[in-house]
């Protein structure tokens, strides 16, 4: 192997391994170099969809792992991770384990891709997929690592794809990985990773809030500069040694906000912020004084993740406050040890911690991942997982006190059920009451950040409720529930899942007898892997299984067990028809809109031309964000249509009859020119008041000479209201014209 290197072209890892050597790091690059050969040769003759040898993809893979500064065993699995599948001359884990250890060929083994196991839909196997990802990051973190940056690399090239793999692609980097990139603190891969699958499913919606940020940055420039040497020359007179940075918010968290929290671009108050690294953690709230005696704060927007830190790790204090000029910006203030774990999460705990303690300190981090794959945990039900994985991992934290100041962190939205199964599993079975903030309340309450919380117990221990399972939120709640319900109330269980059972197969209309049943339900165990029909009756009693997810598992069974009776099937046939003709296809979507050819589809109204019931309207499909209602002339429309690629994305759409009943106020942007004059802004709002207009927001524009622009959105029912609103508008006096128009 040695005269192999000595005549081995190494161009193409070149960056790599100049990446490698400005570390300073002790990088074993002959055993790298190995790396490359072995996955070079094995990728010979390789071509990406994009045209460009394969090796470039490993070789990008392995930069972006340099980048993080992970070790030389990470460096070579990320070369190799596409060898054991995806080469002609297939390479196995133990000839990789033979070569370059057991580290990395264990590292290989978690990445390599899902084989084809027996799973009966492509649902089970998605789920699947994310069980074994799982399962390897909880025995080595670097996995996740690597395959963060491997899904990375796949988003910066997947302009190659067909669309409906751009699509495919996307939603499972939205939805799973930079979701799990947060949840590991990895920012900066969360942020990228946003961006592009962001620009796939809803194009237009991408360039649009890109649009907004280009003009918002534009007209203030200078804003973060400026603020970056005033706070600079007051930190300087108090001798803080300290390095400024400045940015503007991410496109994705904009849009984010904008469409979820339905909220306009101007009420993004973050969207500008400074951050101030410092050296020890006191320097921190000196610089936080600091900031507030130079500008006032606005109340409610100051957090301490320092003394409060996030699961994730993070550590900073933020505070929103409002510049000379008006314009509100927000105030992240860190050391370097926090910055480095802001940007690279529990990446930062590898790079950067040595020593036995090590370990221990990243398992601590990970135990979350333990409680989704706890093996008490029931996790035949698909559904069950995702609603685990999306809440406990995904969601937002809320930060609650115990009596004695233990701080317990529970997602968004939690009950207090969640916060008593949160500090033991016998202090949920025993609840039977709840205090917060000593003032007696329901059980099923949501507590807010800094809450201190009080659960009341029994001393006799009654158990649960099976309706408790409705109220909570984690998994780690539901699943102490259910296990207390296995093990306590089996035979209750049996007979609450065989009678769910029993009014699944009454839908089908025939008859059977005691024995076909439990043929049927032995059958449909066995295939879910479940021993006995008992246990699976004791699994949907207690709530580890729902009958819904057993519905076509039980009728096919069903089927080949049941000797249909002809004359009745017939005349169930002739029923059904029946039904069909007189509950006829509606295409009936919200929103008072109607999709051509779609029902029930999820509808948004676009923001950047805001339609009215009225207006001629189009309807464009989002990648994974539903329809998104254009009106027929907006810019953005006008724009598609000229793209091949969006062309077909368009579809007939319009308003229902009565469509303004179906929203008490639509969301309507119109202009206002003027001169400038005194009192000119009272006027306009006062005759809107007398319209009874409700105003979302305003602003000004200041024009040539003594002409301005005003910028109002307002709440209006259609386009005849609005064209009242316009003529009542040119009235006043100062007013040259008013144009409903673009935002």
């Amino acid at each position: 192997m040695n005269d192999l290197q000595t005549n081995y072209n190494f161009e193409p890892i070149a960056g790599l391994i100049s990446m490698l050597e400005r570390t300073g790091k002790k990088y074993d690059i002959n055993k790298i170099k190995r790396a490359f050969i072995q996955s070079d040769t094995l990728h010979a003759g390789q071509f990406r969809v994009s045209g460009d040898a394969y090796i470039s993809h490993p070789i990008a893979v392995a930069e972006i792992v340099a980048g993080l500064e992970l070790d030389t065993d990470s460096v070579c699995a990320a070369l190799l991770h596409d060898t054991v599948e995806d080469c002609a001359d297939k390479v196995d884990c133990e000839k990789i384990r033979e070569d370059f250890g057991e580290d990395v060929a264990m590292l290989v083994d978690g990445l390599t891709k899902l084989v084809q196991l027996k799973i009966e839909d492509k649902e089970e196997a998605e789920i699947e997929n994310l069980r074994k990802m799982f399962l390897a990051m909880s025995k080595d973190i670097r996995v996740i690592f690597i395959k963060l940056c491997d899904r990375l690399h796949n988003m910066r090239t997947l302009d190659a794809k067909p669309e409906p793999k751009q699509r495919v692609t996307a939603l499972e980097t939205i939805h799973v990985y930079a979701p799990l990139a947060h949840r590991l603190g990895m920012q900066r891969i969360k942020q990228e990773l946003e961006r592009h699958a962001l620009s796939y499913l809803d194009p237009i919606g991408f360039e649009e809030v890109q649009r907004d940020i280009d003009k918002k940055y534009g007209n203030n420039i200078n804003f973060i500069e400026n603020t970056k040497e005033n706070v600079a020359a007051k930190l300087s007179d108090y001798n803080v040694k300290f390095t400024l940075e400045g940015r503007v918010k991410s496109t994705y968290s904009i849009y984010k906000k904008m469409y979820n929290q339905n909220k306009s671009f101007d009420e993004i108050y973050d969207f500008y912020a400074i951050r101030i690294i410092v050296d020890t953690e006191l320097e921190c709230y000196t610089v936080l004084g600091i900031i507030h005696e130079m500008y006032k704060s606005l109340p409610g927007r100051f957090k301490d993740y320092i003394s409060t830190p996030k699961p994730n790790m993070y550590r900073s204090l933020h505070t929103t406050v409002i510049g000379r000029d008006g314009i509100p910006f927000e105030v992240q203030i860190r050391t370097w040890d926090m910055h480095h774990v802001a940007e690279y999460g529990i990446c930062a705990h590898w790079k950067y911690k040595t020593g036995s303690n090590s370990r221990e300190d990243i398992d601590n981090k990970l135990e979350w991942v333990a409680k989704l794959l706890d093996p008490d945990t029931d996790m035949h039900d698909s559904d069950e997982f995702l609603r685990s994985l999306k809440i406990d991992m995904f969601h937002d934290e809320t930060f609650v006190f115990t009596p004695k100041g233990d701080v317990i962190v529970l997602p968004q939205g939690a009950t207090l059920i969640d916060f008593a199964y949160a500090i033991h599993s016998a202090i949920g079975n025993k609840m039977v009451g709840a205090k917060i903030n000593g003032a007696i309340t329901t059980i099923d309450s949501s507590p807010k950040n800094g809450d201190i919380v009080e659960i009341i117990t029994s001393g006799a221990s009654r158990g649960p409720s099976r309706d408790w399972l409705k109220l909570v939120k984690t998994g780690e709640a539901r699943s102490k529930i259910r296990q207390w319900f296995k093990k306590e109330k089996r035979g209750e269980n049996i007979v609450v899942g065989k009678t769910e059972v029993e009014r699944e197969l009454k839908k089908y209309n025939r008859s059977y007898t005691e024995s076909q049943l439990e043929d049927i339900v032995t059958a449909v165990a066995s295939r879910i892997g479940i021993k006995t029909a008992e246990d699976l009756y004791n699994t949907i009693g207690y709530g580890g299984l729902s009958i819904t997810k057993l519905a076509s598992k039980l009728r096919d069974e069903f089927d080949r067990v049941v000797e249909a009776n002809a004359a009745h099937e017939e005349k169930i046939t002739e029923v059904s028809q029946v039904k069909t003709v007189e509950k006829p296809h509606s295409t009936h979507s919200h929103g008072g809109i109607v999709i051509d050819g779609a029902d029930g589809c999820a509808v948004k109204f676009a923001k950047c031309c805001n339609p009215l019931p009225g207006d001629n309207v189009v309807g464009f499909i989002t990648k994974g964000f539903g329809v998104s209602i254009h009106k027929a002339d907006c810019p953005n429309v006008l724009a598609g249509m000229s793209r091949e690629a969006d062309r077909d994305r368009f579809v007939s759409a319009w308003w229902e009859v009565g469509a303004e009943w179906e929203k008490p106020n639509y969301e309507a942007f119109i202009q206002i020119y003027c001169k400038d004059s005194l009192g000119l802004l009272a006027n306009v709002t006062v005759a809107l008041a007398d319209m009874r207009v409700s105003i979302i927001s305003i602003n000004s524009q200041k024009c040539q000479g003594d002409s301005s622009i005003l910028n109002l959105s307002i709440a209006c029912k259609n386009t005849d209201h609005v064209n009242s609103i316009v003529s009542r508008l040119k009235a006043i006096s100062g007013v040259v014209d008013v144009v409903r128009g673009f935002a």
